[in-house]
């Protein structure tokens, strides 16, 4: 083979060669479209239709969480205001439970004057204390202490050959109380009851003696000395009303009133059938019964 022919040859080689990388090249960019995006741009854009995706899925399941919440766990009921102060206005379990106990209580304490309904006894003067529990507001119940003092007559002072006397009535009695009005300022009442009484007649004389001051000075003078008695315990009963005037309180919702009251009240001793407790003499003309009016001014609660 002669030099020129294999020139030829290698050529025709180079150019067949650089024909088929031209053609290779052309290929591959015609391929590629006009539109392409980058690579970067297209995972942006997948990107973001995951994200989307994701919050297209979790809006469903709020959706179904927020309609399956009432069945799986419902919510807690609001306290109410009843609920909140059942124990008392601060909701408070210990102190709230005081202060309804304490709101239930009812006292009372008051004096006055007695005006006689029997023969044998004076005008006087009384004093009254009482507690008990407000059952509602119309209602209440008081166990009550009174102590009476009171004059006798003059036909059973000569009677016991004494030249004075006095009787002494004390008593426990149960007595129901009922308001009409017990939200008004001013209230009516009406009380009565009964219980038991202890009834002391004492019989007195004027004695001479001494009375010594704190200086050491002494004086003459002359004192009743009980120089007999007698007494009876029995039962008795009472019945009345009254008046009470409500004090308003800080709020105008006080519980503090003033009361005044009068009582028919009947103590049932039995007739004075013994003997003269000073001479010996007998005494019959005690009737039996004691019978007064007590006058009564005071506080309740």
């Amino acid at each position: 083979m002669s030099g020129s022919n294999w020139m030829l040859r290698v050529r025709r080689a180079g150019l067949f060669c650089v024909a088929i990388m031209l053609s290779t090249v052309v290929a591959g960019a015609q391929s590629t479209p006009a539109n392409a995006t980058p690579k970067a741009e297209t995972f942006s854009s997948s990107q973001g239709s995951q994200n989307a995706s994701t919050s297209s899925s979790s809006a469903q399941l709020n959706e179904l969480s927020m309609s399956a919440a009432p069945d799986a766990l419902p919510s807690a009921p609001a306290p109410s205001a009843s609920a909140a102060g059942q124990y008392g206005n601060n909701g408070s379990g210990n102190g709230g439970m005081w202060q309804r106990a304490k709101s239930r209580f009812a006292f009372e304490a008051g004096g006055g004057f007695n005006a006689p309904e029997s023969s044998s006894v004076k005008w006087g003067g009384n004093f009254t204390i009482g507690a008990g529990l407000h059952f509602d507001p119309h209602f209440a119940t008081l166990i009550e202490y009174q102590f009476i003092r009171t004059g006798i007559s003059d036909q059973l002072i000569a009677q016991a050959g004494s030249e004075g006397g006095y009787a002494h009535i004390w008593s426990f009695t149960l007595d129901p109380v009922v308001d009409f009005f017990p939200n008004s300022t001013n209230d009516f009442y009406v009380t009565g009851g009964g219980g038991f009484y202890r009834k002391v007649t004492n019989f007195t004389n004027p004695q001479a003696g001494y009375y010594c001051d704190y200086y050491g000075f002494c004086y003459g003078v002359t004192q009743n000395v009980v120089v007999g008695h007698f007494s009876s315990n029995q039962g008795g009963w009472n019945i009345g009303g009254g008046f009470t005037h409500r004090f308003g309180g800080i709020y105008g919702t006080g519980k503090l009133r003033f009361f005044a009251e009068a009582r028919y009240l009947d103590v049932l001793t039995p007739a004075v059938t013994g003997t003269n407790p000073t001479t010996g003499g007998a005494v019959t003309s005690v009737p039996a019964d004691t019978k007064l009016i007590p006058v009564t001014f005071g506080f309740r609660w």
